[in-house]
């Protein structure tokens, strides 16, 4: 399909996926517009970018559209599907779109349950020749998207609603994976996983994490369907990943380790799965470009907004201040570890002061992201905070699920937390607010790391 002059729109377009096509799309000559219930930075940014967003949803604006592209939460009911239909309007779901938007590409394609936004933006700082279209805005270009003329393009794949499917993988990139999502796979363990063999089959190359276990059975189930062994890199991180060191440029944290036999690697960020990220960055580029020009490349990284976000530094009269997308038991655990080495280095420049009596070095704020995921993984919930030395909770962002009832203060007790309704960004420092919007609380020392999916993101930043 040539896009060049076709008028698109977009229900929805305020969603980071979504978004990331609408850019995409721009960049081949469409003429771009959509729609969402509410204005959010996205929203704003793509206005300034010259796209037309209607705010709300508004049926007057389809009648001159020639293609209806909407995000995978918008349903039947909305007033711009019911317009579209009746005026026999070209309509296609995010996932339907993808086969065409990507089908003249050579697709980079990396998949997981955790990691991949930041495998993908670090992919393409490796590959600044590639096109890129990402799940998260990249603090490199400033954006989710990246538009090359190269045939090559890094693209974040969802399995979250078996998009990564219709992602046409010239090499398919797959971190890790757990039993998420799975109301996409009528709640079947097997089919999630079948899903992601599939996924794996679609690529001419495979590049895969061999700690995770999941990933360790579906290699040998790879194998055995008759794909090249000399087409699969693995990865053994235990092994191929050594020595790995931590240190603070301009109280900016990075992560530097050898990988294999191909030397020393430098990473802007801090934790071993900052580590593991690269390395299965780093391995899917051999064959692009020289070792020397990747581990050039990869100093260009400088994180991606809502990843271990540093929004404000630690002083003598400020707190550090954290934005964090970790919304899942093993990123919760694998956040905080890393904050926790953080403050160990802030600690030995002596910009972070050893406990007092009555001071915290590390508060988490925990907006829990959908009852569905914490009733099923609730046990891990209620050990993953334990890096912390205080923990506040928010009230659960629903996602539009209804209600499960929790006793938090029970399941949680064992960190004494604090209870707040929400949060308010308070110049330097962050206010605990009740129901009545009363201050419960003002967080103003130490390390401050927000944690979730939801509007936490713009509470910590002063967005609402």
């Amino acid at each position: 399909m040539d896009f060049y002059q076709l008028r698109v729109h977009f229900i929805g377009i305020g969603g980071i996926g979504v978004s990331g096509l609408a850019r995409f799309l721009k960049a081949q000559g469409a003429i771009v517009s959509g729609s969402d219930i509410k204005d959010t930075s996205i929203t704003q940014t793509l206005r300034d970018e010259g796209i037309a967003i209607n705010i709300p949803h508004n049926k007057e604006v389809i009648a001159n559209k020639d293609l209806i592209i909407h995000s995978a939460i918008i349903k039947d009911s909305n007033i711009e599907i019911i317009e579209s239909k009746r005026l026999n309007k070209e309509i296609l779901s995010r996932k339907e779109a993808l086969k065409i938007l990507l089908s003249k590409k050579r697709v980079l394609s990396i998949c997981a349950a955790h990691g991949k936004s930041s495998t993908s933006a670090i992919l393409a700082a490796i590959l600044p020749h590639s096109g890129a279209i990402i799940g998260a805005i990249s603090k490199e270009f400033n954006s989710n998207v990246r538009v090359s003329k190269d045939d090559l393009l890094v693209f974040e794949a969802d399995e979250s609603d078996k998009s990564f499917l219709n992602s046409n993988p010239y090499k398919s990139i797959v971190i890790n994976a757990e039993a998420e999502h799975l109301e996409s796979y009528d709640n079947d363990f097997k089919k999630l996983q079948d899903a992601y063999l599939s996924f794996m089959q679609q690529g001419k190359h495979v590049v895969l994490n061999m700690q995770c276990e999941i990933l360790q059975n579906l290699y040998v189930r790879l194998k055995d369907s008759g794909f090249k062994s000399s087409a699969i890199i693995c990865l053994y991180p235990d092994i191929d990943i050594q020595n790995i060191t931590y240190e603070l440029k301009d109280l900016l944290p990075y992560t530097t380790f050898t990988l294999k036999d191909l030397g020393r690697f430098s990473i802007y960020g801090i934790g071993y799965h900052n580590a593991l990220n690269a390395s299965i960055a780093v391995l899917s580029a051999m064959d692009l470009l020289p070792l020397e020009e990747i581990k050039r490349n990869l100093l260009a990284f400088k994180g991606i907004k809502k990843r271990f976000d540093i929004l404000q530094n630690l002083s003598d009269n400020t707190p550090c201040i954290i934005d964090d997308y970790a919304h899942h038991p093993t990123e919760i655990v694998a956040t905080l570890e890393a904050t926790r080495k953080y403050a160990k280095l802030l600690e030995a420049q002596k910009v972070l002061k050893k406990d007092s009596k009555n001071s915290y070095k590390i508060t988490a704020i925990f907006q829990p992201h959908k009852y569905s995921r914490l009733r099923d993984n609730l046990e891990a919930f209620c050990k993953c905070f334990r890096d912390c030395d205080r923990l506040v909770i928010l009230p659960v962002w629903a996602a539009g699920e209804e209600p499960i009832n929790f006793d938090f203060a029970t399941l949680f007790s064992e960190y004494k937390p604090i209870f707040a309704s929400k949060i308010k960004r308070d110049k330097e420092k962050i206010l605990l607010l009740d129901s009545k919007n009363c201050v419960i609380e003002t967080l103003s020392e130490g390390i401050i790391i927000g944690l979730g999916a939801g509007d936490i993101t713009y509470q910590l930043r002063g967005e609402q």
